[in-house]
């Protein structure tokens, strides 16, 4: 079918109805002469005769009748599609796409599942869980949570962490046996549980800030124990396996509840947290806005 022709089957829908090219032409808000010799195109365009006219009204032909009865549902189907388009840009609905690595998802959006769910009942998300650089784009995602330091420089970033610190931590086992490293150096002599991301990636250096100078530098850890699992990374310094830098936000509470001794501390500054990243704020869908509003105040909660 020649989908031009919509308009002007929707035109003669509406004389139809109306039975008056006056009326109909107030409502499609153009001229009656206007609305007449688009039907006429019309009649023209499928060789067939739909309306019968006289000066003093309208009527619908035998051909306009079955025309008319096949194409109202569809005219009223393409009516609600737009309709619903209406309603979707007022609340909140349909399917977020979010690339997100582990660590944010576990500690920024699975906590708040629950809530935001409640909250927005008719936003589907997918969590698309992945410690690579996210390209949302290409991934096919709405947006991405990645550290600061990754977010591409052509999206819009939103932060929704407080500042993180990396942190060196070992269990009071591990310490009572092993002298506590007063610089980065001497982590040497120490055992250390290192952590390789991926299964053929290279063991990942351990980050620090001199003090006294500002000067960033890494130091490549050694140990009898390696993993590409941050949870099992945990779990050995836990045992007492040997010292780990993780995120201040794993070992907080096993810090607080005395399972972990944090050292280091002078060393290990804070830096710029995670954030949420999208292409564009213009004509942000009501669903983003609310994921991004949401995110933004469990932000401002932890501050």
């Amino acid at each position: 079918m020649d989908r031009t022709l919509l308009p002007a089957l929707a035109a003669f829908a509406e004389v139809a109805r109306e039975g008056s090219f006056t009326a109909a032409a107030r409502r499609l808000n153009v001229s009656p002469s206007a609305l007449s010799q688009n039907l006429r195109m019309l009649e023209e365009r499928l060789a067939v005769r739909l309306l019968n006219r006289s000066t003093r009204s309208i009527s619908v032909t035998e051909a306009g009748r079955s025309l008319l009865a096949r194409i109202e549902p569809a005219l009223a189907d393409i009516t609600q599609a737009v309709v619903s388009l209406d309603d979707d840009r007022d609340q909140p609905a349909g399917e977020i796409r979010i690339s997100i690595s582990r660590l944010a998802a576990r500690h920024f959006i699975e906590p708040h599942l629950g809530e935001f769910h409640r909250r927005y009942p008719k936003v589907r998300l997918e969590l698309v869980i992945d410690d690579a650089p996210g390209d949302i784009i290409r991934q096919g995602c709405d947006v991405g949570v990645r550290l600061r330091e990754v977010v591409p420089d052509s999206m819009i970033a939103v932060p929704v962490s407080p500042p993180m610190r990396l942190v060196v931590v070992g269990a009071p086992a591990y310490l009572a046996a092993h002298p506590a490293p007063k610089t980065p150096w001497e982590l040497d002599t120490s055992e250390c549980v290192a952590f390789r991301p991926g299964v053929q990636g290279t063991i990942s250096k351990w980050e620090f800030t001199d003090p006294s100078t500002g000067q960033d530098f890494t130091i490549e850890p050694h140990g009898a124990f390696v993993t590409n699992s941050d949870d099992t990374m945990l779990s050995a310094g836990l045992q007492g396996v040997g010292l780990v830098m993780h995120m201040d936000c794993m070992v907080r509470d096993h810090v607080a509840s005395g399972a972990l001794i944090s050292v280091l501390e002078a060393w290990c500054p804070p830096f710029d947290g995670f954030d949420l990243y999208l292409p564009s704020r213009e004509q942000m869908a009501p669903k983003l806005r609310a994921l991004v509003d949401f995110l933004v105040a469990k932000r401002r909660a932890l501050d």
